[in-house]
């Protein structure tokens, strides 16, 4: 696989380029491993899109609103990546839900490139390598890069540490909703849209903004953030109502954050901790390969035997793996 050519066609903006290279990074194979580092590197850092992190309860309508809310962008002259997380499929590890599907006219714009990976069993659904396909969307000249996961959970952690503004999706509810969303979350979100504001359920959603915004004011205030935020505002993706004022506020923050050095200082946080998951990956799949793979197993059989305490078989492997390298 020539990774000059490949990398050449994702800078011109080639789909076809992008989406056999997000393929090769997604690939669990050492050959294409070493292929995809290549072809990182070779495309650089130069180029940088607005990442947007969106998630949601089930049910809320973040298709909708993702297909609604990028088709504005693209009116507005935008190219437009949404990377969405799908849960694996148990027998064959691929995606089950199909965005694609559920994003028909936004799927036919060659302004927008929509691409559903396997979350393949990642903690929270976040796939492993959703920080590199958002690298290579970059490198490919979008201008938006949305980042759809599966739900509410652990998944928005890791979101977290790859995009630049943080969207939670609520839909209308009452009191009792609103205890049930964690407060990690909260504290997470940069915005929170309350969608579905419309026809009966707009009454309801005006009030779940005011309850959200009233949350946002207690959990948090950050250096990061400008006055006013993070803020609570009523979308609805059936209507489009709300949208071009929620990408306004989107544009706003994003701004200041640049404006007052917290971008820059965000991505390096956000390279250093993307370069320690590596690093913890890769000593995980040491472990996985002879001769850790057999000492693990031996050191394993003598703790469910009671001969050693988990504490020093652990104690005594990694000084092992430190003697050997692996």
């Amino acid at each position: 696989m020539d990774m000059t050519a490949m990398a050449e066609g994702v800078r011109t903006g080639d789909r076809r380029a992008l989406a056999r290279a997000i393929t090769l990074v997604e690939s669990a194979r050492a050959d294409h491993r070493m292929q995809a580092v290549a072809l990182l590197s070779a495309l650089g850092q130069g180029r940088q899109a607005l990442r947007l992190g969106l998630s949601g309860t089930p049910g809320v309508g973040k298709s909708t609103f993702i297909e609604v809310f990028g088709m504005m962008l693209i009116r507005a002259g935008l190219r437009v990546a949404v990377l969405a997380v799908d849960p694996s499929s148990a027998r064959s590890g691929g995606s089950i839900l199909g965005d694609k599907t559920r994003m028909e006219q936004l799927s036919r714009q060659p302004a927008a490139f929509i691409r559903p990976s396997p979350s393949q069993a990642q903690m929270g659904g976040v796939a492993r390598r959703s920080r590199e396909a958002v690298a290579l969307c970059e490198a490919a000249g979008f201008d938006v890069v949305l980042i759809e996961t599966v739900g509410v959970g652990q998944s928005e952690t890791m979101v977290a540490e790859m995009c630049d503004l943080f969207v939670l999706l609520m839909a209308p509810a009452g009191g009792d909703e609103l205890q049930g969303v964690k407060r990690g979350i909260m504290e997470m979100a940069d915005l929170i849209l309350v969608n579905k504001a419309d026809g009966d359920l707009a009454a309801a959603a005006g009030r779940t903004v005011a309850d959200y915004a009233g949350a946002l004011r207690l959990l948090r205030k950050r250096a990061q953030d400008p006055e006013g935020f993070p803020k609570a505002l009523s979308v609805s993706a059936a209507t489009g109502a709300g949208l071009d004022r929620a990408w306004a506020e989107m544009q706003a923050l994003a701004a200041w954050r640049r404006d007052h050095g917290h971008w820059t200082s965000r991505r390096a946080e956000q390279a250093a901790h993307w370069f320690a998951a590596e690093v913890r990956q890769g000593l995980l799949q040491v472990l996985q390969r002879e001769p850790a793979k057999g000492l693990m197993q031996v050191l394993a059989e003598e703790v469910a035997g009671g001969r050693k305490t988990p504490e020093a078989a652990a104690a005594e492997m990694l000084g092992r793996l430190g003697r050997t390298g692996g």
